[in-house]
């Protein structure tokens, strides 16, 4: 049997199909073939896949490389979120809180007083009214803008300044008679003992039993040991004797002035000026404050009041009031005296028991400026 002939093929260059080698074009991508002529060509050997599986070899390829790009990514950690980092907070800083720091109450400061008008008269000068109104003769000079040399004119209006108020000591807080009667009493303490009395207690230091009962707070003579009571010297009985004589007590301190304030003025409408002190000690009997009240703008010396009184307080009565429109100046000074005797006159004479006070001063108008009398 006779072999069939075998018929040669060729492959299409574009998709690597096999084909007829008469075949002019491929059956399969439709790419034109050249014509062979002749002896058939020999052909280098080439690698063909057909469309299926080039695309399955893709696949592989594309399905590799994403797991090799998953591992890798695993491995490394890229895309993880990352894990909240702890941030260190600083510890507050504790400030110590600081203690209120006492803050002093200023002293009040006295309202000055407005200058006094004065009308210049014949042989005024400047000299003479500095030393009139206890003032210097610059501060004339400065208040009224004048020369150097303090020309004056009759008739003209001059402002003068105020006295310069002495600085006072802190006000001191007053008592009433009883309590400063009280204060100034010398005590003593005494520790009841063993078979002791009230009687014998009182009779040992020359002082009543109802003296002892008033100051202790007692309602009966009954004491117990250890009871401490308070013992009044000053209500000591005197002494009997045939003729005692009386000593005289040291001389008492300066009182010190309390109202009015130093440069206060007042009116028409004060019809008195009440004067205030403290009281330096309780006084005897025959012991009493003397109170001086002067004019000073008056000028003669004249008008002057003095008076002797045993409370701590003197009433100025309206009849020494000014009765013209300039204020007046008026100072005033307090101290102890005792009685000496009957004068001549037969007034009652005083002698100095103690220091003076300084002086104070106050203004006092007898009518108000400008006011129109209605007939």
């Amino acid at each position: 049997m006779t072999d069939a002939p075998r018929t040669s093929s060729a492959v299409c260059p574009k998709c690597g199909s096999r084909v007829s080698s008469t075949a002019t074009r491929c059956v399969v991508c439709g790419n034109p073939l050249r014509p062979t002529s002749g002896a058939p060509r020999r052909t280098s050997a080439q690698i063909s896949l057909s469309l299926p599986a080039a695309i399955g070899l893709l696949a592989g390829f594309a399905l590799l490389a994403s797991g090799l790009t998953f591992a890798a990514t695993r491995l490394m950690g890229i895309g993880e979120a990352a894990g909240p980092t702890a941030t260190p907070s600083l510890t507050p800083t504790i400030t110590p809180t600081l203690e209120p720091t006492a803050t002093e109450t200023p002293a009040p400061t006295p309202t000055p007083e407005p200058p006094i008008e004065y009308t210049v008269v014949e042989n005024d000068s400047c000299g003479a009214l500095a030393a009139f109104f206890d003032v210097s003769v610059l501060s004339i000079v400065q208040e009224n803008n004048l020369p150097s040399t303090c020309p004056l004119s009759i008739g003209q209006v001059l402002r003068i300044p105020r006295p310069t108020p002495t600085p006072l000591p802190p006000p001191t807080e007053t008592l009433s008679p009883a309590e400063a009667t009280d204060a100034a009493c010398e005590k003593i303490t005494y520790t009841v003992a063993e078979n002791d009395s009230l009687s014998a207690i009182a009779a040992n230091y020359a002082v009543s039993i109802q003296a002892v009962m008033d100051y202790n707070g007692m309602t009966s003579q009954t004491v117990f040991v250890g009871q401490v009571l308070i013992i009044p010297l000053c209500e000591r009985l005197p002494t009997p004797g045939p003729s005692p004589t009386p000593t005289s007590p040291p001389p008492y301190p300066a009182p010190n002035l309390l109202l009015p304030r130093d440069g206060q003025a007042f009116t028409l409408a004060d019809n008195a000026v009440t004067l205030q002190w403290a009281a330096v000690a309780p006084l005897r009997e025959d012991e009493a404050y003397q109170v001086t009240v002067e004019d000073l703008t008056e000028g003669s010396g004249t008008v002057r009041l003095v008076a002797q009184v045993t409370d701590s307080k003197y009433i100025v009565p309206a009849t020494f009031r000014p009765s013209d429109v300039l204020p007046h100046i008026l100072r005033w000074q307090v101290t102890t005296v005792r009685r000496a005797g009957t004068a001549a006159d037969g007034t009652t004479r005083w002698v100095s028991a103690g220091a003076t006070s300084v002086f104070r001063h106050f203004t006092w108008s007898g009518s108000v400026a400008g006011a129109t009398s209605t007939p």
